[in-house]
């Protein structure tokens, strides 16, 4: 039994608890992408440092650029999922009420999060 002022936690209809579960589903294929393309920014950003500290690489701003790049479309990429996810649980929502909070959705702050440190880190690097 809910209190009149508090929201269910998940929708009762089945249909509508099947798509909110398919939501969380995109939005955790979102994180992965995201998570691999930050990884990929860290990664490509210190092997092009390193090849530029030994003359390996003609430019040496080439390392800055290529992993503020998939940085900024791993932090893009997630802020998308986000995006699309939120209008999915308030298109639902205007259907049947339920809470909009959602364990997937943390994970997704936590990794804007990290795409915007690593983003600015990057930045703030001087090469």
């Amino acid at each position: 039994m809910t209190l009149p002022h508090t929201r269910p936690r998940l929708p009762k209809d089945l249909g509508t608890l099947r798509t909110v579960m398919a939501a969380d589903r995109t939005l955790m294929a979102w994180v992965r992408t995201s998570l691999s393309m930050l990884s990929f920014s860290f990664t490509i950003y210190k092997f092009l440092e390193t090849a530029a500290q030994q003359d390996i690489v003609a430019r040496s701003d080439s390392p800055q650029q290529v992993g503020l790049f998939l940085a900024g479309m791993g932090t893009f990429s997630m802020v998308l999922g986000v995006v699309s996810y939120w209008m999915t649980l308030k298109d639902l929502q205007r259907a049947e009420e339920f809470r909009l909070g959602r364990p997937t959705l943390v994970i997704s702050g936590v990794m804007m999060l990290a795409g915007v440190a690593l983003f600015v880190g990057i930045a703030a690097r001087v090469v």
